[in-house]
């Protein structure tokens, strides 16, 4: 956007050549505070993408999706819904006017489904790339074999701030530009708190609890009167409200106001915690404020190190949320989250010891969760066999065929893998094909009411 000054400007010229020509495909590093997620779609349509179709930002999540559209139109002066927009599962804010559309992946997959060429769409754009959900490496390579058959007009953007980038160059081509960009980060000194065992008063000597733990960093960071607003990462919505509990009426908070901050909070309640107020603030969240969103004044960040991720669970037969470490990309990031507006500080609570043994990145989501589901919508794309598509990282042939296994014994493919009736209803609904098999069972037998509530209680358990 002219006349801004984020440090993404410094590409502009360079962004705008390569999006020129047949088939534009940009890989686009920028680090935290550089303003992709908000500069560079705007730079786009500022380029006539947006005049030739709907330019798609795709959002690993919801909550990301929504901010981020709301700070754009109000960067650009125009009404949400209108010029500027989103639509997440169960919202949809964007019009026939609308050039700039915030989505999920999930939002992306399910386009794909029902219009197969992205009739209307000029460009896609994944943000924060690096988190490689299921839904982002699947829909990135549909809309690659889309940009290299029956639609070479569509442009093609991947960007993120940690990304190892020559795998993805290579999975994306010859004809694939590399971009890098500056970004505007102070220092952060990183204070590590390893948990210090406590006595119960009984003789017996344990670990303290996590939100014990970082309750002892938030009175520590307070002392210093340039601490700023506080962002604290806790792994889940269970360990917010313990950590919310115990801080709240504490006098040496000082009159701060604590906001806990997650993706199943109202958007009113969302906005009330990452917004600027007149008072210093305490933010409990969940991973959901790790990329993407800048939260203005914070600048001292206390992480746990841990977060619930979604994988496969042999016992139940479909993927739950495990409890797990962070990698150092991820710390990385949430500790970049205290140096955007000046200089800041992380108390990391664990042992630099621990650091040293953590992850480099994050495992893609394709080696951690069931594929049933990713296989059935492959199907729907007419891919019979899933081993044959473009995966960017190739998962184990055993779990593929697992999935195969699964969805031949629903009803929902045949022997030769092609998509049956029952499958195609199945797609309908965002759910695991065992789920979504349910609900087509009781739309059969007239009890889709109460079958579909089973689901919803199924689903929840996660």
């Amino acid at each position: 956007m002219p006349g801004t000054s984020l440090p993404i400007e410094e590409i502009r010229g360079e962004f705008l050549k390569a999006l020129k020509g047949a088939s534009p495909r940009i890989l686009l590093k920028a680090p935290t505070g550089s303003g992709k997620s908000t500069g560079i779609p705007p730079m786009m349509d500022d380029a006539g993408l947006g005049g030739n179709g709907l330019i798609v930002v795709v959002q690993p999540r919801r909550m990301a999706a929504r901010l981020l559209a709301r700070h754009v139109a109000r960067l650009r002066g125009v009404e949400l819904g209108r010029e500027v927009g989103y639509m997440v599962r169960f919202e949809r804010h964007i019009s026939s006017r609308t050039r700039i559309a915030y989505v999920t992946d999930g939002v992306l997959e399910r386009w794909l489904t029902d219009r197969p060429g992205l009739e209307g769409v000029s460009a896609v754009v994944f943000d924060e790339f690096h988190e490689r959900s299921l839904s982002g490496d699947l829909s990135l390579g549909r809309v690659l074999d889309l940009q290299e058959g029956p639609r070479p007009d569509l442009a093609v953007v991947v960007m993120s701030a940690t990304l190892e980038m020559s795998g993805l160059r290579e999975y994306m081509g010859e004809s694939c530009r590399e971009l890098e960009a500056c970004g505007r980060q102070y220092p952060v000194e990183i204070t590590y708190r390893p948990a210090r065992p406590v006595s119960d008063g009984r003789g017996r000597v344990a670990p303290p609890s996590v939100w014990d733990q970082a309750a002892e960093a938030v009175r520590e960071a307070v002392k210093d009167a340039a601490c700023g607003d506080i962002l604290l990462f806790m792994p889940g919505v269970y360990e917010i409200r313990r950590t919310v509990e115990l801080l709240e009426g504490k006098p040496w908070l000082g009159g701060r106001d604590i906001f806990p901050l997650y993706g199943a909070l109202s958007p009113e309640q969302q906005n009330r915690a990452v917004e600027k107020g007149g008072r210093p603030r305490v933010i409990v969240s969940t991973n959901v404020a790790e990329t993407s969103l800048t939260i203005e004044g914070v600048r001292t960040v206390i992480d746990t190190g841990w977060v619930r991720q979604s994988g496969w669970d042999p016992y139940r037969g479909m993927d739950t949320l495990h409890l797990v470490r962070i990698s150092k990309a991820s710390a990385a990031q949430r500790a970049g989250r205290a140096g955007r507006v000046a200089e800041g500080r992380c108390f990391r609570l664990w042992s630099e010891a621990e650091q040293a043994k953590k992850a480099e990145f994050d495992p893609p989501e394709c080696f951690r969760v069931d594929l049933s589901g990713a296989v059935l919508n492959l199907c729907s794309w007419g891919v019979a066999d899933p081993e044959e598509f473009r995966w960017l990282d190739r998962p184990d042939p055993l779990v593929l065929q697992r999935a195969r296994h699964l969805l031949a014994s629903l009803g929902a493919v045949d022997g030769e893998g092609r998509l049956t009736e029952t499958g195609r209803r199945m797609t309908a609904f965002p759910l695991p094909p065992r789920l979504g098999r349910l609900i087509v069972a009781g739309q059969d037998e007239r009890c889709a009411v109460e079958l579909a509530a089973i689901a919803a209680l199924m689903q929840g358990e996660g």
